[in-house]
Parts: structure tokens; sequence; C-alpha cells
């Protein structure tokens, strides 16, 4: 096939995160304005500058079979569970072409992961120099390699049309989300699992971030700390975790008779090329990624009514964002209602982008923005309407939303979604 244009739809979603252990109890808690970040219990925490982290609220040992988790490092684990779910949501059960009646051939997989195995890469070199080369598991390659969830699921579902690992730090998860439509766009697939993963809550990368200044050290009051637009603001919240939707052609999805969440109409990509951790301060990049999908989908600003914001609570990231919104969408801006949903759940990095695209789906879905939890005092330089506190209902007839995703090397990732 060599079709272009086509239109693509959300069929399915599946998330784990610190919030709950699918999508339907992440958006539950979402709503009800929950923190999943807690005090971490491990002896390594108190030792660190940060004792805190949004980890996961159901571990993935508890759900997956036990031979099966201990060859998966736990960013593979997520990913794997999250699949699953969005595959059954979807209404598949088992691989394509065997229990599942799908053309294995027209089914991809691409799932991002921003570290990858990290805490594999470290528990094992631990191994080595504690007690021997001979004592390394021998399923430590497969394990730490960031395409190893990617992988997982693809050998899951039977999926042959591809399997993918976008990596660009924390708009991996939102670019394999465009990735995947381009996919079916191209002809290449019918259907797509595409979101990202990730799981690094551990010693190294906690020191790392923590004395490049870019998490909160709000360690006296964990739900808290992640507090985006407010003026207090002082840094993200670790989380981990993993958020996927199931992509399908509108026609392929309409001749099986699949519910539909909504239209994902594309993507808006650029980069910043400012500096390889901090964000532009103007916002220009945004903007161009911004009017890139405007560009290149029929997208009209008119419709926008709702934002799921990267807004990871650090003081320059979370104003660029919102100048470039003003800047492009101008006056439209203001009929935008704006929720920063890692204020719930931290900054999952590589995974952030996939349950951001989960949790705008599900808001086009059921017309609801989620809450931003945490602003007691909003920062002045707010310019834009800011859901602070309870969900708010989103307004009747065609609407659309935006997802945001940027990350360190100044990449830039706009997704839009439409109602159906």
């Amino acid at each position: 096939m060599n079709a272009t244009n086509r239109a693509v739809v959300v069929t399915g979603v599946g998330a784990t995160t610190p919030l709950g252990g699918d999508s339907a109890t992440t958006w539950e808690a979402m709503l009800a304005g929950e923190s999943g970040a807690r005090s971490l219990t491990q002896e390594w925490a108190a030792e660190l500058p940060v004792t805190f982290a949004a980890t996961a609220a159901v571990d993935p040992t508890e759900i997956l079979p036990r031979p099966q988790a201990r060859k998966l490092d736990r960013s593979a684990q997520f990913g794997l569970i999250a699949a699953r779910e969005a595959w059954a949501d979807a209404g598949f059960q088992g691989r394509a072409g065997e229990d599942a009646p799908v053309d294995p051939d027209r089914l991809g997989v691409v799932l991002a992961s921003g570290i990858g195995g990290v805490t594999t890469l470290m528990d094992q070199y631990d191994v080595l120099k504690e007690k021997g080369a001979r004592k390394v598991s021998p399923h430590t390659v497969p394990m730490l390699m960031p395409n190893s969830p990617s992988a997982n699921v693809s050998l899951d579902v039977g999926a042959r049309a591809g399997s993918h690992t976008p990596v660009s730090a924390c708009a991996s998860g939102a670019e394999a989300v465009g990735y995947a439509v381009e996919m079916i766009r191209t002809g290449r697939a019918d259907i797509v699992l595409a979101g990202g993963t990730e799981a690094c809550v551990h010693p190294l990368p906690i020191a790392a971030f923590a004395n490049m200044m870019a998490m909160s050290k709000n360690n006296d009051s964990p739900a808290t700390a992640s507090r985006p637009f407010d003026t207090d603001r002082n840094g993200f919240v670790l989380g981990e975790g993993a958020g996927l939707v199931v992509l399908e052609s509108a026609d392929h999805a309409e001749r099986r008779g699949a519910r539909v969440y909504c239209e994902i109409l594309g993507q808006g990509l650029s980069a910043d090329a400012h500096h390889i951790a901090q964000p532009e301060p103007t916002g220009r990049g945004i903007a161009v990624a911004m009017r890139h999908v405007l560009e290149n989908t029929d997208l009209k600003p008119e419709q926008l009514a709702h934002v799921n914001a990267h807004a990871t609570s650090t003081p320059q990231g979370d104003l660029a964002e919102l100048k470039a919104l003003r800047e492009v969408f101008g006056d439209n801006l203001d009929q935008m209602a704006i929720s920063a949903t890692k204020s719930m759940t931290g900054h999952l990095l590589g995974g952030a982008g996939g349950v951001a695209a989960v949790a705008t789906a599900l808001a086009l879905h059921h017309r609801t923005a989620p809450p931003t939890i945490n602003v007691d005092h909003l920062d002045p330089q707010v310019d834009a309407d800011i859901v602070i506190g309870k969900p708010r209902e989103l307004p009747s007839g065609t609407i659309a939303a935006l997802s945001d995703s940027f990350g360190f090397g100044g990449h830039n990732v706009v997704l839009a979604m439409r109602t159906v």
C-alpha cells in the first residue's frame, strides 16, 4: 500500500504510573488531583540530596510472572504492562495473526525511552565489581538496550511492520507517537502501539539531576514539590512508568467497528540549538514546532480547547512554553484550558510523552481537562488559563488539544488531537 494522508485515530490506551497501575485508575487520580510523589524507603536514598520520587503505584513484579520479569529491565516491564492494557482496550488479545485478527505484517510498535535500562546497567556493574565476571547475568545486554521495551512488546503482540525506539530525552514518548502516525500515513502499517516508558529511580540519575539543579529538593513535602506555574516552583519530580496508545487508520478502525477515543492529527517537530539542558527562554523553538502542526494538518486554531502542557515545574521552562503558545495562537490561547499533569505524576522523562498522550486522548474523549495541583501562588508572568485545583468541563462540538513534550538537547515535539 502506498497511501498518504490517511486519517489516524486512537482506539486503545494503556498506562502504569505513579497514580495507578492502569489508565483508568491513573485518570481517576488525575481528576481527583492526587499526587504520586512519595518519600523513598531504600537505604541509599537517605544519602542523596533528593530523597523522594513519583514511584509506580503498582510494582510491575506484582503483575508479570517472576520468570518473565527477571529477564526484563524495569523500563521494559512497565512498557509491556501498559502495552498489554492498550492492546486489550483496543479490542485485541494475544498475538496478531494467531489470537488477534490483525495482519502481523501491518502491525507496528514504536516505544521510546530516554535512558533505557540504566538500572540493569548499574546493578550488573555492581555484580561485576563485587562478585566477578562469571556472575554477570547473560540477559544483561538484551535488558539494558534502549530498544528492549519496544522489542519485547513487538514479540508479545507479533508486530512485524517495524519496531522502533526514538530517543530524544523527555520528548521521546511523544516523538514515538508522532512516528507511529507517519507509519500509518505512509502505508507501512494499519495499527501501531506507541508511547514511552522510563524507570530510572536509582541513586546515580537522582544525584546527577539534583546536582545540575534540575530537580526539586523539597524533601519535607514530596506531594507538593511539583508545582508548575507557581512562583515557588524549583524543579521537577522524577517519575517512572509508561503510557501507550493504539493508533489505527480510521478506515481500518471503522471496518472492525472499533471504539474511537479521538483523531490524532499529527506532530510538529523542531530543535532549539540553544543549550544541552536549558530551554531557549523565548520559546522560539517551541513556537516553530507548533506552527509546524498548523502547517501540516487541517487543525484550526479556533478548535483548540485544551493543552496538556510539558510544564515540568522549572522556572524557565514553564514560561517559555506559554510564551510560545501566546506567540503562535494569540488571543485563541485565552480559550485553551491548560493542564500540567506532571504536577501529579511527576516527570517520567522518556515516558512522559506517552502518558501525556493518554491523558490528552482521555481529556478529549471525556471532554474534561484534568487539574494542575500545587499552584498556591500563580506566577504573575503566566499569561494563560491554567486549570487549577479541580477538573474542568471542555466545550461541546468539535474541539482539539495539544500535547507538548520537550527534552534536554533542545528537542520539541507537539502532538495534535481532535474529537470525532
